[in-house]
């Protein structure tokens, strides 16, 4: 493929001074950060929120007439209110906030899957990260359940006529990804939705790669479940998003027992707090919840059409260098629709050897089977080396990134 002309418009350095973690060096090298998919950097507006929460207004959330209380319920609710905005969901009572994607999954998985009957299939696809896995086959052990698995085609794109198959009258939930953390395939979710729903399934869609990248529309997309987290869009870590339709968490039991998510307890029982607070137990992280709103502002001030494009453009430039300039190099994940996720190896080099000899060039990349392990079998390797791009990487460091390939890939000859 080749390179997308760049946007000239588009203010990379504007956006690199916000980062002070950008500005420093590693091993002698300043630092190229190409390991945005497992976790992406903070801008300083979102560190001066978390430290201004701490120095004015730290007090529990909901819990207090005082004045400190209330601020703080405020930011945390503001917050609330900039996700509904984001996503398009209907109403703040379809937000709860969760500390990952992965607790909003196991939530779903836990709650929403006590209804499933026994012998109920749950469909997955073979390009899910873990998180997407392990809590449904926890859910199969005690309910009785199965899991059938979609595959994928040689250029990493889902076989959506196996999809289709896989449906019947014993078909309790569908649970895919947006986007591949490994191949960085774009999943028509839409389409696969759509799918579902005809068949009267439920859907739960992992949005933690789509999330920092791509325009989201509940009311759109009209999935049931939809996840994401915070850190991995520029924000606070330990904080995450469970966007779920309100006619399902109505129904709904609670995930977790305790403070917050109850409206009145006796030794005799205990009836549950409205919506979102119902599956909100305990003392939320309300400084990260509250600075997770100046990711919002971030992403949009600099527009998210134009962040996508500029990524796209990285993503494309890096490929075309690595197959010009590297004998060998093999490349995982070639979709039609792919985000900014460039996954590799160097003929048959262990990718935790290229790995650790990019990190002694400054190159901090991810190695190893992604927490994809099933997609490793089907690829028939071990693990990749992943770089992936952010609206702050440029095409300087495209450049010596594939330079510090090249150098790797000589000192491995």
């Amino acid at each position: 493929m080749s390179p997308q002309f760049k946007n000239t418009d588009y203010d990379v350095m504007a956006i690199r001074s916000e980062f002070p973690s950008l500005q420093r060096s590693v091993n002698g090298h300043p630092l190229v950060y190409l390991d945005n998919t497992a976790t992406s950097q903070t801008p300083r507006r979102v560190i001066d929120a978390v430290e201004s929460v701490y120095l004015n207004h730290k007090a529990n959330v909901h819990r207090g007439v005082h004045t400190l209380s209330q601020e703080a319920t405020e930011l945390q609710e503001h917050t609330r209110r900039e996700v509904v905005r984001y996503i398009n969901a209907r109403s703040v009572k379809e937000v709860i906030f969760t500390r990952g994607a992965t607790e909003a999954i196991n939530l779903v998985a836990a709650s929403f899957g006590q209804s499933f009957p026994a012998g109920g299939e749950i469909i997955l696809t073979v390009m899910e990260h873990h998180a997407n896995i392990v809590p449904w086959q926890l859910l199969c052990k005690h309910r009785n359940l199965s899991i059938k698995v979609v595959d994928i085609n040689d250029r990493g794109e889902l076989d959506l006529d196996q999809y289709r198959s896989l449906f019947n009258e014993r078909t309790v939930m569908a649970a895919f990804t947006h986007v591949s953390n490994v191949l960085g395939t774009i999943n028509p979710v839409e389409e696969m939705v759509s799918i579902a729903h005809s068949h009267g399934v439920p859907v739960l869609v992992d949005g933690a790669q789509a999330s920092p990248h791509l325009s989201l529309d509940m009311q759109a997309l009209d999935c049931d479940f939809y996840v994401f987290s915070s850190h991995k869009m520029y924000g606070p870590a330990g904080i995450g998003v469970l966007y779920g339709k309100e006619e399902l968490l109505e129904k709904m039991p609670p995930y977790q027992g305790g403070g917050e998510m109850i409206a009145h307890v006796s030794f005799d029982g205990t009836t549950y707090a409205d919506l979102p607070f119902k599956f909100e137990a305990g003392t939320p992280d309300f400084v990260g919840i509250a600075a997770f709103s100046k990711c919002f502002e971030f992403i949009e001030e600099y527009g998210l059409a134009a962040i996508e494009s500029h990524e796209d453009h990285l993503l494309r430039l890096a490929t075309d260098m690595l197959r010009d300039r590297i004998p060998g190099i093999r490349i995982f994940g070639e979709a039609a629709h792919k985000s900014a996720v460039l996954s590799f190896l160097i003929g048959n080099e262990h990718p935790y050897d290229v790995g650790m000899l990019l990190d002694g060039l400054g190159i901090a990349v991810r190695t190893g089977h992604h927490c994809a392990q099933p997609l490793m079998e089907r690829l028939g390797i071990p693990g990749t080396v992943r770089a992936s791009f952010a609206a702050y990487n440029t095409e300087e460091e495209v450049e010596t990134f594939v330079r510090a390939v090249e150098r790797v890939n000589m000192m491995l000859s």
